[in-house]
C-alpha cells in the first residue's frame, strides 16, 4: 500500500500561516456578478446588479475577458460576519484587496467612486471601513477596461479585517511574521525548528471555541512568545531596511507625453499632501526635464518641491536630462543628457546628482563609467537586469570598469513598484545580506511607470510593521545616504567587491535596437547635424565674431535628448508618441539646419576668393566638420542646365561626372576648414558624363571588383584587387526575412527562435545600371519580401575601398524581422563593435549562457569581423548611418534592418524608408585601416556652399583652410562649444578611439586662432591637469583660449 508523503515542518508551518490567515481573508473571487459593455454607475446601482450574470472562473480561477479595450462591469454585495472560524470581526477595518490586468479600472462602494488604476497601479488595498459591525453591507462595483493587446483578468479580489492600532495584533499579523520566522528560521538546527513548529502547532489546537477579542489576542501572543524566544529570529532588529519613496513615469509610453505631465502633477501633489501627515516619508524622483516643465506650468508646485529639497524630503536624482537608452545615443548625447541635468539640478535645487538612476533603462554601454566619473556621479543604480532572460546577472553590488580605467560603485537597487509587503521585503534583505554580507538594504515602496508613488496604505502598513519585533528596523531615507553607507562599508568587507569589465547586457528587448527604425534615424541624423550647427558656429563666433546662438542649440539639444528617452527611442510607445514626435524632430532638423547655414555662410563672407577660372565661373566651397583631411565624392546641383566643368584654386580642371541629378567630383579638404573650387560653364565630355550601357553587372575600382547574381541581387563576389583574395564565402547583402510572431513584449522583443521560422527568399524584380563614370558607379537591384519592396543601389566610388549599399524600401509586412548578411571569407573569435566613445569585443562562438544570450547585441556606427592570416591582419567593416542591431556568429556578419511589431504601435515601420550601409574589406587591423574614421565620413557628408556671397577685398588667399586640427591621428573631435559658464571661453571635447595611449595634442594650423586652456570635466568645471599620454578610450575636455588673428 502507498502512504501519502507526511508533510514536513515547513510544510506544516505554512498551513498553520495560512490557518491564521483564513480567520481575517476571505476570497470572494467568485462571488463577481458581470455585465459587459459599458454603463453608467447610477444605472448599475438602479438596476439592482446583483441580477447580473454570475461570473465564470477560467482553469487559472481568474475572471478573463477579451482583449481590445472592452469594458467588463463586476458587482457584489459582501455583507460583514459575525467572525470568521470563531475570530470575531466587529471593529476591525475591512479592506478589499484586488490585483488585476486591466487598462483602466473604476472601484465604486455604495455607487460612490473610491479609486481608480490601470495597468501599472493594478495590486490595491482599499480602505471600506474603519470598524466594522456585523452584518454591515458593502455594494461594491468594478468597471475594468482590457487592454488593447492582451485579454483583461481580475486575479486576486479578497477581504481583509484588520486591527487598526498600531501596536495591536491579528491573525493576519502573526501569520505575516511566522512567514518571515520561515524565511529567517531555515538555517535552526532541525531540533529547534522542529520544536518551534510543534508548539506553535499545539497552541494553535487550542482556538477552538476562542470566541472574544481579548482571548484571541493572548492565543495571539503566546503565538508570537514562541519565535521571539529565538535569537536568530529576533536578530533581524540588528538589520535596517531603508525606505524611500519612489515613482517611476515614464514620459511616454502607452499615454503621450501630454499624459505624462498630469500624471506627474497628480504623483507630486499626491506626495506633498502625504508628507504633511506622514512626516517621516522621504521621496525621490529623477529627470530634470520634467521639473522644468512643472518650473514653467505649475510653479507654484514646483516651489513646494525646491522648499522640501531644501528639507531633506525630497530628493532629486539621477543626473541625465532624462531616463535615456544607454545603448543607440553617441557618446556627446550621453555628455549632453549629463551636462544639461546635473547643471538643472545645481541652478534650481543648490546640488548635483552624484547618482545615475536607472532602473528600467535596457542595458548599458560599456564606456559608461568614464562619462560618469567625469559629471560628479560617485554612484550607477539600476534594477533592469533582473529582468534577464537567460542568465542571472552575478552581482548585486560591483566596481563597474570602462576600458578608459575608471570605475564606478554600482548597486543593483530592489525592483521598483512595489509595496510595503513584509514578507517580500525581508526575503530580499536575507538574499542582499547572503550576496553581499551587508546587513542594511533599501526598499522602494511606491506604485510607477504612470507615476503614483507611495499610498497612504503602504505608509500605514511601514509604520505599523515597523513596531514588529521580528521585523528588521526601518528608516525612511534618502538614495544618497544609502549609497554613501554602501560607499563607506566597502572599505570593512572582508573580500574586495569584484570588479565588473563588460557592458550591462540586458539579456531581453533586443528588438529596441531596430524598431520604429524613424526614431532611430532622426536621432543620428539630429546629433551629427547639432554637431556641425555648433561646431561652426562657434567658429563663426570665436574668428569672425558671429553671436553665437546658445539658446537655439540648447533648446535643439533638449528636444533630441528628450526624445531619447528609453520608452521613446527604443520604439516601444503607441502610435500617438510618435506622431507627436514627428514635428519635434522636424523641428529640430530646421533649426540645426538654420544655424549650420547661417554659420556657414557667415565664414564664407570672409573669405577671399581669388580670380576665377573664367569671369563667369561660380565659387564653390566645400567644408567639412572633421578632425582629418577628407578626399571624397561630393554632389552639387548647378544652377541652371547647361555643361560644366570644375576647377580648384590654381585653375586646375579636375575629374568629374555628370549625373541624372547633379554633378561628381572628389575635392580635399583639410580637417575642420573648407577649399574653396570653381564650377565654370564648358562644353560637355563624353568620356566624363558615363551614359553609355553595359550589360556585365560588375562594379570596379582601383581596389575592389565586385559581381552581382543576376538571379537573386545579392552580391556573388567581392574581390580584393590589392590583397588579391575574396572577400566572400557565400552570398553577400542577402536579404533573411523571419516570422517574429509570439512575443508579448512585441516591439521590445525578437521572438528568440526567429531563425527557425525563415520565409521565402527576396524574389529579384529587376537589376539596371544606373551610373557608371569614372568618379561613381551605381547599379540598382530591385528585390521583393512579401508586400514589401527593397530598391538598393550598388554604389562604388572612385579612390575609395567601400561598397556603398544605399536602400529605399516600402515596408508593409506584419511581424516579420529582416536582416541583410554577410558570408565573409575570414574566421576570428571576436568581433569589434562601436559603441559611445569606444568599443566593445564579442565572441563569434559562444560558450556561456551570458555570451549565448548575445545573439542580438547593439553597435553605433560599425561593427568588424579581423583575423590573422598566414600574411598578416584582414577584416571586414560593416559600416551604417541609422542601425543599431547587428548579429556576428562564425564567419557570418549581419545587420538588422527593419521589423514589424503590432504592438503597443500596431503602425510601427510600416511604410518608407530611406537607409545605407557599406562593406569596407581592409587590410591590417581596424585601427590600421581608420574604420573609425570612414564611418564618421559615412553618416557626416561635406557640406556645400554653392555661390555663397564671400569678401571682396584684395587680401592674400589661404590654401591651408583647417580652423582646427589634432596632431594625434587616434583623438575624434566630438564638440567644439562655447562654454556654459563663461560665454568668452571655448570648449573642446575629443576621445581616443584606437585603444592606444595618445601624446597631449596640440591645436595647429591656424595656431594663431587657438590654443588648449585647462582640462575640464564634463561639466565643465576645471580638473587636476591631464596626464600625458592621455589614456586609451579617455574622453577629454579642454578649454581653449582664442587669440587675436
Amino acid at each position: 500500500m502507498n502512504y501519502p508523503t507526511p508533510p514536513t515542518h515547513s510544510q506544516s508551518l505554512s498551513d498553520k500561516i495560512e490557518q491564521l490567515r483564513s480567520h481575517c481573508q476571505i476570497n470572494i473571487l467568485p462571488s463577481w456578478v458581470c455585465w459587459r459593455g459599458d454603463l453608467e454607475i447610477t444605472d448599475v446601482m438602479q438596476s439592482n446588479f446583483l441580477h447580473w450574470q454570475p461570473i465564470q472562473l477560467n482553469d487559472k480561477q481568474q475572471v478573463v475577458w477579451n482583449q481590445g479595450k472592452h469594458i467588463l462591469w463586476l458587482g457584489q454585495k459582501f455583507t460583514v460576519p459575525d467572525s470568521l472560524y470563531d475570530y470575531p470581526l466587529s471593529g476591525l477595518c475591512a479592506r478589499l484587496s484586488l490585483t488585476w490586468w486591466a487598462d483602466a479600472v473604476e472601484v465604486y462602494l455604495n455607487g460612490n467612486l473610491l479609486s481608480t488604476g490601470d495597468l501599472f497601479d493594478c495590486s490595491p488595498r482599499l480602505l471600506l471601513s474603519q470598524g466594522v459591525k456585523s452584518k454591515d453591507e458593502f455594494f461594491i462595483v468594478l468597471r475594468l477596461v482590457s487592454p488593447e493587446h492582451c485579454d483583461g483578468a481580475l486575479m486576486h479580489s479578497q477581504m481583509i479585517f484588520e486591527s487598526g492600532i498600531g501596536d495591536d495584533i491579528d491573525p493576519g499579523l502573526i501569520a505575516n511574521e511566522l512567514a518571515i520566522a520561515q524565511t529567517r528560521g531555515k538555517n535552526l538546527s532541525s531540533t529547534e525548528w522542529n520544536r518551534l513548529v510543534t508548539e506553535i502547532e499545539e497552541l494553535m489546537n487550542f482556538s477552538c471555541g476562542i470566541k472574544t477579542q481579548a482571548d484571541w489576542k493572548s492565543l495571539l501572543e503566546k503565538i508570537r512568545q514562541t519565535y521571539l524566544r529565538i535569537d536568530q529570529l529576533t536578530s533581524i532588529k540588528n538589520n535596517k531596511l531603508f525606505l524611500l519613496g519612489h515613482a517611476h513615469l515614464d514620459l511616454a509610453w502607452l499615454w503621450p507625453v501630454q499624459e505624462t505631465w498630469r500624471a506627474a502633477q497628480n504623483t507630486f501633489e499626491s506626495v506633498l499632501k502625504l508628507q504633511t501627515e506622514f512626516s517621516e516619508l522621504i521621496f525621490c524622483h529623477t529627470t530634470p526635464a520634467l521639473y522644468a516643465w512643472m518650473e514653467e506650468h505649475q510653479s507654484w508646485l514646483f516651489t513646494q518641491i525646491q522648499t522640501q529639497v531644501k528639507l531633506g524630503k525630497w530628493e532629486v536624482l539621477g543626473g541625465f536630462w532624462v531616463e535615456p537608452d544607454l545603448n543607440l545615443i553617441s557618446g556627446e548625447s550621453i555628455v549632453r543628457q549629463l551636462l544639461y541635468g546635473q547643471l538643472y539640478f545645481l541652478e534650481k535645487f543648490g546640488k548635483i546628482s552624484p547618482i545615475v538612476w536607472v532602473p528600467d533603462t535596457f542595458g548599458f554601454c560599456g564606456t559608461l563609467p568614464g562619462f560618469l566619473n567625469q559629471a560628479g556621479i560617485e554612484f550607477f543604480v539600476t534594477q533592469k537586469l533582473r529582468w534577464n532572460d537567460t542568465s542571472q546577472f552575478d552581482y548585486d553590488l560591483f566596481w563597474w570598469q570602462s576600458p578608459d580605467g575608471s570605475q564606478i560603485l554600482s548597486y543593483m537597487s530592489p525592483p521598483i513598484g512595489e509595496t510595503i509587503d513584509p514578507v517580500k521585503m525581508t526575503d530580499y534583505l536575507s538574499t542582499w545580506e547572503s550576496k553581499t554580507g551587508l546587513a542594511n538594504a533599501l526598499w522602494l515602496p511606491g506604485v510607477g511607470d504612470h507615476g503614483g508613488g507611495p499610498t497612504r496604505d503602504m505608509l500605514e502598513l511601514a509604520r505599523r510593521w515597523k513596531n514588529s519585533p521580528i521585523f528588521p528596523e526601518t528608516e525612511f531615507s534618502t538614495a544618497e545616504n544609502y549609497c554613501q553607507y554602501l560607499k563607506s562599508s566597502v572599505a570593512i568587507l572582508p573580500a574586495k567587491l569584484p570588479v565588473w569589465q563588460d557592458e550591462l547586457y540586458l539579456q531581453f528587448h533586443r528588438g529596441c535596437y531596430t524598431t520604429h527604425a524613424d526614431q532611430k534615424r532622426w536621432n543620428r541624423q539630429c546629433e551629427n547635424l547639432l554637431y556641425q550647427a555648433e561646431l561652426f558656429s562657434t567658429l563663426a563666433t570665436a574668428i569672425y565674431g558671429l553671436p553665437y546662438p546658445k539658446t537655439e542649440l540648447e533648446t535643439a539639444w533638449k528636444k533630441v535628448l528628450f526624445h531619447q528617452f528609453h520608452d521613446i527611442l527604443p520604439g516601444s510607445s503607441i502610435t500617438q508618441v510618435y506622431q507627436d514626435a514627428l514635428p519635434e524632430w522636424q523641428e529640430v532638423q530646421q533649426l540645426g539646419s538654420t544655424l549650420l547655414d547661417r554659420s556657414l555662410r557667415a565664414i564664407a563672407c570672409n573669405i577671399n576668393l581669388p580670380e576665377p577660372p573664367q569671369p563667369d565661373s561660380i565659387p564653390v566651397i566645400i567644408f567639412n566638420s572633421l578632425n582629418w583631411e577628407r578626399s571624397e565624392v561630393v554632389k552639387i546641383k548647378p544652377p541652371h542646365a547647361q555643361h560644366w566643368l570644375i576647377h580648384d584654386l590654381d585653375g586646375n580642371q579636375l575629374p568629374y561626372q555628370i549625373t541624372r541629378d547633379g554633378l561628381l567630383f572628389i575635392p580635399t579638404i583639410p580637417s575642420i576648414g573648407y577649399q574653396i573650387y570653381w564650377l565654370s560653364p564648358g562644353d560637355v565630355d563624353e568620356n566624363k558624363c558615363g551614359q553609355e550601357s553595359y550589360l556585365e553587372f560588375c562594379l570596379e575600382n582601383e581596389y575592389l571588383l565586385v559581381r552581382v547574381n543576376v538571379q537573386t541581387g545579392d552580391l556573388e563576389s567581392v574581390f580584393d584587387k590589392i590583397q588579391l583574395r575574396e572577400v566572400l564565402k557565400g552570398a553577400g547583402n542577402q536579404l533573411q526575412a523571419f516570422a517574429d510572431k509570439g512575443q508579448y513584449w512585441d516591439a521590445w522583443n525578437i521572438d528568440p527562435d526567429y531563425q527557425s521560422k525563415p520565409l521565402p527568399p527576396a524574389k529579384l524584380q529587376s537589376i539596371e545600371w544606373l551610373e557608371k563614370g569614372i568618379i561613381q558607379q551605381r547599379l540598382r537591384v530591385v528585390r521583393q519580401i512579401g508586400k514589401s519592396q527593397f530598391t538598393q543601389d550598388y554604389v562604388l566610388q572612385t579612390n575609395c575601398p567601400i561598397l556603398k549599399i544605399e536602400n529605399s524600401v516600402n515596408w508593409q509586412e506584419d511581424q516579420v524581422l529582416v536582416k541583410t548578411s554577410f558570408l565573409l571569407n575570414l574566421h576570428s573569435d571576436i568581433a569589434t563593435y562601436e559603441i559611445p566613445c569606444g568599443v566593445i569585443h564579442r565572441p563569434t562562438h559562444p560558450h556561456t549562457p551570458s555570451q549565448r544570450a548575445k545573439w542580438e547585441v547593439p553597435a553605433l556606427k560599425w561593427a568588424d569581423l579581423t583575423a590573422d592570416t598566414n600574411t598578416g591582419n584582414y577584416g571586414v567593416s560593416l559600416l551604417n548611418d541609422c542601425k543599431y542591431g547587428y548579429d556576428i556568429k562564425g564567419n557570418e556578419m549581419r545587420l538588422t534592418l527593419l521589423r514589424s511589431p503590432h504592438w503597443p504601435d500596431p503602425q510601427a515601420d510600416r511604410g518608407e524608408h530611406q537607409f545605407n550601409y557599406a562593406l569596407y574589406p581592409h587590410t591590417g587591423s581596424w585601427q590600421a585601416a581608420e574604420t573609425v574614421r570612414r564611418a564618421y565620413n559615412f553618416n557626416i557628408p561635406l557640406n556645400v556652399l554653392l555661390n555663397p556671397e564671400t569678401k571682396k577685398s584684395p587680401s592674400p588667399v589661404f590654401k591651408n583652410n583647417s580652423f582646427l586640427a589634432l596632431t594625434a591621428d587616434n583623438l575624434i573631435i566630438t564638440a567644439f562649444k562655447v562654454s556654459e559658464n563663461d560665454p568668452q571661453s571655448f570648449i573642446l571635447r575629443f576621445y581616443e578611439c584606437h585603444g592606444e595611449s595618445s601624446n597631449l595634442p596640440t591645436l595647429n594650423l591656424k595656431s594663431e586662432f587657438f590654443t588648449l586652456g585647462n582640462p575640464l570635466d564634463l561639466l565643465e568645471r576645471n580638473i587636476l591637469p591631464t596626464v600625458n599620454p592621455i589614456a586609451p578610450w579617455k574622453i577629454s575636455t579642454f578649454q581653449v583660449l582664442t587669440q587675436e588673428r
